[in-house]
């Protein structure tokens, strides 16, 4: 291998860089307690992380096919640009460095046999060349869900070459689960394996016979020291995501809905802004029905587009949204009802379980979202506070009929003080109540499971 010697903090490395399906074969973890014993130097894997860097990286060796075909000026494959569409295209791919320790060597590597490569104009040393036997394998300190998404993803090509059809589970493709491979996929996927064998390289950096104990520290030193990047921050500058780029070409640069990278604590303060990690859980909502847009594809996302943009023009029209003081104006500028409208919005027309009507469920509902009071002294937001007599009174008469019963889950949705309503900070139990609130105020059907099972509902009712 031709590396460069470095010295990291005064400790010797190598740095070099190797094929991705190379480095998988020269490479292991240790994080298996009948293997390694106390020689355990890892985490526990985590599956679903790994699963997802499989899929980033596979777009990523897909990418890299088709900029291998331009740098030998061959002809396009229409085959593998269906696939990045499929995938989602983004900017720029990359995968950070990895950091192993060869640990059947002596400390800083000294019983390596290495020669120094120079420069033939300058006679300057330029490189190193070393010689790695069959023991010296590279246990990976930093790097092991990276390495797993390497084996899925080789997995996964090798099923297809064996079987000639996707896989029913486990599909890194997202598409085309358990159906044939056609000979063009087959092709496209050929080329896939062979940048992996050979044009795209990772870049390692080896230190050189650590022990348990100083592997540990380094582990803990490379995963706990760094500052994680703010979920706002994150989220501005993601361009690949589906969700994100609808929020980003959609709703802020088309709709001109203002996106504020911190969270408003005082509402007196508020200028009208969303803060763009609240927006972004809304539309996973609406898009995915999960709590945040990370399983996004441009599949899941497309053709449901221009739906979420007349949700959002909806959205924007209720009295006081978006403007100065609009936390302060209307309940609607608080995130957990914006998320049980979306919730709304996806069961009528995304869900697969969405009624024959639900067009027209939507249709309603998008329609007549400013005829709902969104004020915070509207009681219907109070109505676990109220006796069935004050319900009444106020109007809420079978509004128990359509909300879940009281002892089957969380009812303290919030609190009215000083004449604002400020809803609580768990969203998911709150939301789906809210939602039922709105279907019962607009005469919509009512959520699957709600009854009037408790003595204030038969009351009320």
């Amino acid at each position: 291998m031709k590396v460069f010697v470095g010295h990291n903090l005064g400790n010797r490395t190598f740095l070099m860089q190797m094929p991705m399906h190379e480095f998988y074969g020269m490479s292991e973890v240790a994080n298996n307690p009948e293997r390694d014993g106390d020689a355990i130097a890892q985490r526990k894997l985590d599956p679903n992380h790994a699963h997802k860097l499989a899929l980033y990286m596979l777009k990523g060796l897909i990418s890299a096919a088709i900029e291998r075909r331009e740098i030998l000026s061959r002809d396009a494959n229409p085959t593998l640009n269906v696939f990045m569409e499929r995938l989602g295209r983004q900017p720029y791919m990359a995968v950070q460095p990895l950091v192993v320790n060869i640990r059947s060597c002596d400390l800083r590597g000294t019983d390596i046999r290495g020669d120094r490569m120079l420069d033939q104009k300058s006679g300057e040393t330029a490189a190193f060349k070393i010689y790695l036997a069959q023991r010296h394998v590279l246990w990976v300190v930093d790097g092991q869900h990276r390495r797993k998404a390497m084996q899925l993803i080789f997995d996964f090509l090798e099923s297809i070459r064996a079987n000639r059809q996707y896989p029913k589970k486990n599909n890194l493709a997202a598409f085309k689960d358990g159906e044939a491979v056609t000979a063009d996929e087959l092709l496209a996927w050929d080329e896939c394996f062979e940048v992996a064998r050979t044009y795209c390289t990772l870049l390692i950096e080896v230190h050189l016979g650590l022990g348990t104990a100083e592997e540990r520290q380094l582990f803990h030193d490379l995963n706990r020291l760094g500052k994680k990047v703010d979920t706002n921050l994150a989220l501005q500058f993601d361009s690949s995501n589906p969700v994100n780029l609808f929020i980003k070409n959609e709703l802020i640069d088309r709709l001109g809905l203002e996106v504020i990278e911190r969270e408003v604590k005082n509402w007196a303060d508020d200028e009208g802004g969303i803060a763009r990690k609240d927006l972004v859980a809304v539309n996973a909502l609406l898009f995915l029905n999960k709590t945040n847009i990370s399983s996004a594809t441009p599949g899941l996302v497309e053709g449901k587009t221009d739906l979420a943009y007349r949700f959002w023009t909806a959205v924007q029209a209720i009295p006081g949204f978006g403007e100065d003081g609009a936390r302060e104006k209307t309940v609607a500028s608080q995130p957990v009802v914006l998320k049980a409208l979306a919730k709304l919005v996806y069961d009528f027309s995304f869900s697969n379980r969405r009624p024959e009507n639900g067009e027209e469920l939507t249709n309603t509902l998008l329609s007549s979202l400013t005829d709902i009071d969104f004020g915070h002294d509207n009681p219907m937001w109070r109505f676990y506070e109220m006796s069935a007599e004050d319900a009444d009174r106020s109007g809420l008469a079978g509004l128990a009929s359509f909300l879940p019963a009281e002892d089957t889950g969380n009812r303290d949705i919030g609190s009215f003080q000083g004449g604002f309503m400020r809803f609580g900070a768990k969203h998911n139990d709150i939301y789906p109540i809210l939602g039922d609130m709105i279907r019962w105020k607009l005469g919509l059907p009512p959520r699957k499971g709600a009854a009037a099972s408790s003595d204030l509902g038969a009351e009320a009712a």
